[in-house]
């Protein structure tokens, strides 16, 4: 690694917003890194002022003289990445990997700019990260080195979860269903949270009820090796309330034609903004 002064990779992460800033968190509390760069034209969260792992650089222009990171990570925006891209070609050379962390660019998108010669990981994290409990599934060009792919492996699951996967196309039912995922999670809580005001129940309760099942449960899933059908049958009586429910919950027309419509619906839509 260029500038493992503990063994910890060099990086340049090119923006600080929630998602670029929950993975510099991660990084500095795992000590994977050894240095990080931060391109942020607002400057530094004040949580990181002193901080001699990490320095600030309003742009490219403004980098450590001599830096050369053994990973550029992407976290801007994708709408304003036309204009950002192009001026870190310099850095596409060996030994340096582009991680990208931005909805809907494609690998080819950044082996324009970057030059065909750039190794490049595109990536697609969920908001969960923010707490360390990400989803985040990953595709590397054919230039990524092995050990460059444990790298990026390493940076995002400092986040939480990653899988790999080899088809790039994937990625759009990926999005679909866990980069947006954590939406429908909360849209089901809101659903929950109405139904129960519904039945009687005031706002408040309904809500606290809500949110407190949803989440637990979430947390139970994630602590039991069951697979999720067999947790729902285990709360599941015969002729019991969640019965009655699971009837409706699980007909023909219930949930899930309703989800997988709106699961392809966020495919199609992915595809549209890659394409």
């Amino acid at each position: 690694m260029s500038d493992g002064g503990n063994g910890g990779a060099s990086l340049l992460l090119v923006g600080c917003g929630k998602m670029g800033g929950a993975m510099l968190d991660g990084w500095l509390a795992s000590r994977i890194a050894s240095r990080v760069v931060v391109v942020e034209k607002s400057g530094l969260p004040d949580s990181l002022a002193g901080n001699p792992l990490v320095s600030a650089a309003t742009g490219p222009e403004d980098l450590p003289a001599g830096f050369v990171p053994d990973v550029v990570v992407l976290a801007v925006k994708p709408q304003v990445m036309d204009g950002a891209l192009p001026a870190y070609r310099a850095l596409a050379r060996p030994g340096t990997v582009f991680l990208s962390i931005a909805a809907g660019k494609t690998i080819g998108y950044f082996e324009g700019p970057l030059g065909g010669e750039a190794a490049v990981v595109r990536s697609m994290p969920n908001t969960p990260a923010a707490i360390g409990r990400g989803m985040t599934v990953a595709v590397p060009n054919a230039r990524v080195t092995q050990a460059q792919t444990a790298l990026c492996d390493a940076l995002l699951r400092a986040v939480g979860d990653v899988a790999w996967i080899a088809d790039e196309a994937l990625l759009d039912p990926v999005t679909a269903v866990s980069g947006s995922g954590p939406a429908y999670v909360f849209l089901l809580v809101e659903a929950m949270a109405k139904a129960g005001e519904a039945s009687g129940l005031p706002a408040d309760l309904a809500m606290r009820l809500a949110r407190a099942t949803v989440s637990g449960a979430g947390e139970l899933l994630n602590r039991s090796p069951q697979e999720a059908a067999d947790l729902r049958k285990a709360v599941t009586s015969p002729n019991g309330t969640t019965q009655a429910a699971l009837d409706v919950l699980m007909a023909g027309d219930g949930l899930q034609p309703v989800l997988t419509a709106a699961i392809a619906a966020a495919t199609r839509r992915s595809k549209e903004l890659a394409g």
